[in-house]
């Protein structure tokens, strides 16, 4: 993560938390001629639009106040959406007991494709329930792991 990067961090849990959401991601970056400053929140029923906009007035203020970024940046505060792959150890963290789709780059058990419960995640290692048996790998062996959404 970047300086910014980590010190948006600290200065938006307080606040995410204040709504009773959790911070799962955020980034800051260029695309085009303009950045970008993106939260992602999460709560266990869902996010709503409600949501991230109170997230955003508040948060918004904050940053004018503290006014941490020089550039003009555009924010903006969303869920982390439906079929995201989760990459950083926060989001694995946050989602620990939640079904996963995983996909991985060699077989594990006969396996390369799955559905799993994440049990743990420790220093890049993933540990998951798959029909009673815990799997552990590296998750430079997965292809993508992303939240299971059933519908």
């Amino acid at each position: 993560m970047s300086k910014i990067e980590d010190l948006v961090e600290k200065l938006a849990e307080p606040v995410v938390e204040q709504f009773g959401c959790s911070l799962v991601d955020l980034e800051f970056k260029k695309e085009g001629a303009d950045w970008f400053l993106r939260l992602y929140i999460d709560k266990p029923n869902g996010v709503s639009i409600d949501d991230c906009e109170a997230v955003s007035r508040a948060f918004s203020d904050v940053m004018d106040a503290e006014d941490p970024i020089e550039q003009a940046y555009y924010l903006e505060v969303s869920s982390p959406g439906m079929g995201r792959k989760l990459k950083k150890e926060r989001e694995f963290k946050h989602y620990v007991g939640r079904l996963t789709d995983i996909k991985l780059y060699s077989a594990i058990n006969n396996k390369k494709e799955f559905t799993a419960k994440l049990k743990s995640y420790d220093n890049d290692n993933i540990t998951v329930e798959a029909d009673g048996e815990e799997i552990s790998f590296n998750k430079k062996q997965a292809v993508w792991v992303k939240l299971h959404e059933e519908f």
